[in-house]
């Protein structure tokens, strides 16, 4: 009898001993923040394009999940036409913003499907979801629906050199009219971890 109870005890103790360890290494994962720019171009062929695009991103991954939340803040304006040519030089026209947000998603820990490049990025993660908001000059923009039906894939990348220096947005569904469905390019300037006070 005292075997059994000697043995019980001591399967009891090895599992608080495991959940416990468990527990501890959820809550001392780090939060990762990362932070860029956005600069890039639209096709021609979308409406009113070529536009010009800049901008501010945020991702960041929550330490306690493999989810994480995305915004960007852009502004565009198109090209000023001469002749029937974009003309670069005579300065944007139809300037106005958008701000884009993903909410909780999942991080997919690989760059399957995300933009390549030259020379090749060799690490990286994403995470692909509807939009939960997507504005055109602080209200819901004109080429998006009630409630948001675009995708967005946003995917940070890098090499060997600097891990993650690379992210792209691709959108998929009535944002295309807009955005185009090409990859949209960003730098990452910033990256900070934060491990919650440990």
């Amino acid at each position: 009898m005292k075997i059994k109870t000697l043995t019980s005890a001591v399967r009891m103790l090895s599992l608080f001993v495991l959940v416990s360890a468990t527990c501890t290494w959820a809550q001392e994962r780090e939060q990762l923040h990362f932070k860029g720019l956005i600069n890039d171009y639209s096709p021609s062929t979308v409406k009113g394009g070529p536009w010009e695009m800049h901008g501010q991103w945020a991702f960041d991954i929550h330490g306690e999940s493999d989810f994480a939340d995305f915004a960007a803040d852009m502004t565009m304006s198109d090209y000023a036409i001469t002749a029937g040519t974009p003309d670069a030089t005579a300065g944007g026209q139809n300037a106005h913003t958008h701000h884009i947000r993903l909410t909780n998603v999942r991080v997919i820990w690989n760059m399957i499907g995300c933009p390549t490049f030259s020379p090749a990025t060799t690490r990286g993660f994403q995470i692909t979801s509807t939009v939960n908001l997507i504005t055109g000059n602080g209200s819901n923009a004109l080429f998006e629906p009630k409630p948001p039906a675009t995708m967005l894939q946003v995917c940070i990348t890098g090499g060997a050199e600097v891990p993650y220096s690379n992210m792209t947005m691709v959108f998929t569904g009535p944002a295309t009219s807009h955005f185009g469905p090409q990859a949209i390019h960003g730098v990452v300037r910033k990256l900070l971890a934060d491990d919650g006070g440990h």
